[in-house]
């Protein structure tokens, strides 16, 4: 049986995928959603790794699906075990020696998401907003949710961790992208995706937290891309 594995973004919180994993587990496969030690200031982004690979144990035929920073863990995990896919969501798609702290301004992200702010209407020196950035598109009953839940913390040691992983490049990628993502804008994950992953990112009518504004379409998605690695010749 195929495990997929879902590993969540900064905060290291599993909660991000409580709506995807039933989706998936409806189509029959198990579904292993570990949370990560983000508030440890001791843990880089190898123990997250070992968090994962732990929770996975001796299963095989494992699918790791990744939101955002979680791509620096799914590549690293990539190093410890055998995967059959890795699909990246509205990811931080690495290269080898770069940190996740350096990521961004190696990517162009910072020039991309203030280009999408003026293009968009929004000041693109206003002050960091949470809920303009992550949840403008979130139904409402989910982000009451996540208000009473609280923002789970998050160490900066894992944004000093320098990837070292090339064992992915040798497996199936896949990449998911959000059209309305105001922290990641679209054009700017296309090239991403091209350059990095060496695919076109699929798309979805969605903003950063694909998860939570679209989780079926989100689902729907990681199923097509399983069926079809799944379907192909050895």
């Amino acid at each position: 049986m195929t495990t997929i594995v879902l590993i969540p973004g900064a905060g290291g919180d599993s909660y991000y995928w409580h709506l995807v994993a039933p989706e998936l587990e409806k189509r029959g496969w198990e579904v292993i959603a570990p949370d990560l030690p983000a508030a440890d200031d001791s843990a880089g982004i190898p123990e997250y790794a070992d968090a994962v690979v732990r929770a996975i144990g001796d299963r095989s035929d494992v699918v790791v699906v990744a939101q955002s920073l979680g791509a620096f863990t799914a590549v690293e995990v990539a190093e410890r075990i055998p995967l059959s896919l890795i699909v990246f969501v509205a990811a931080m798609i690495p290269e080898p020696g770069e940190t996740s702290g350096e990521w961004w301004e190696a990517t162009g992200q910072p020039a991309a998401q203030r280009a999408l702010n003026l293009r968009e209407g929004r000041d693109p020196d206003a002050s960091f907003d949470d809920v303009s950035i992550f949840l403008h598109d979130v139904p409402a009953d989910v982000v009451e949710r996540l208000t009473e839940r609280g923002d789970p913390p998050q160490s900066d040691r894992p944004f000093e961790s320098a990837n070292r992983a090339t064992a992915w490049r040798t497996i199936p990628i896949r990449v998911i992208a959000g059209t309305a993502d105001r922290l990641f804008p679209i054009d700017f994950m296309r090239r991403l995706s091209r350059e990095r992953a060496g695919t076109d990112p699929v798309e979805i009518d969605a903003g950063h937290l694909i998860a939570l504004a679209r989780p079926e379409e989100l689902a729907d998605a990681i199923a097509a891309f399983i069926e079809e690695v799944q379907g192909a010749p050895a």
